[in-house]
């Protein structure tokens, strides 16, 4: 089965029905521009948004994870209700669909075991962020990961989470959504579900593909 297929076989309704795959509400993704970015922030601070126009406001993440391993296979923007008329992978300018092979994708790399989606203009923020940080503690400076991710990730007493919403500057609204990636490293596609208007109706990163 194909990435396509198997994405329209968990993704075309509006829940999930594999006894594999436990659903949960994350909480609400703000995208300002409609330009949304998908990337491993400590190792591709400047990742170009996907061609497509998003709408902009606020929209729920859903995390689904596979049972067995407690991974995080997909993660996934629902922007309306709409039926889902086709499935696209998401590609960024000067990609092409057509210059793939049978089995390729494009995507995202990770090296650090995290991924994020957000909106094109939290991606500056965050850049904006971790360069005043830089420039305040200088060689206190531990990396923008201990600085700013590290603490919604990992508990004092322990606990760990596997994803959390950040907002890289408290006086703008866009927020971003930090997740783990799957198994760990890798390099993983976003496909984007459309109506029979071409509309966005739903955006699915895979992580892990659950058949």
């Amino acid at each position: 089965m194909n990435h396509i297929e198997n994405i329209k076989k968990h993704f075309d309704k509006n829940f999930v029905e594999s006894p594999l795959i436990e659903t949960f509400e994350a909480g609400n993704i703000i995208l300002t521009s409609g330009k949304l970015v998908a990337s491993d922030p400590l190792i591709t601070s400047e990742m170009p948004a996907f061609t497509t126009d998003f709408p902009t406001g606020e929209f729920p993440v859903l995390v689904h994870k596979e049972i067995e391993s407690n991974c995080v296979a997909y993660v996934e923007i629902v922007f309306n209700n709409s039926e889902v008329s086709t499935w696209k992978l998401a590609v960024s300018e000067g990609q092409n669909i057509s210059d793939l092979a049978e089995g390729e994708i494009y995507g995202f790399p990770v090296e650090s075991g995290m991924g994020c989606l957000m909106d094109f203009e939290t991606q500056q923020n965050l850049i904006l962020l971790e360069q005043h940080l830089f420039k305040r503690k200088g060689e206190d400076f531990m990396g923008i990961y201990e600085e700013f991710f590290h603490e919604h990730f990992f508990h004092e007493e322990g606990a760990v989470n596997q994803y959390a919403f950040l907002k890289p500057h408290d006086e703008k609204p866009g927020n971003l959504f930090a997740f783990e990636t799957g198994y760990g490293e890798g390099f993983y596609a976003t496909y984007i579900g459309f109506d029979k208007n071409n509309i966005p109706v739903k955006v699915v990163c895979e992580l892990v593909e659950i058949n």
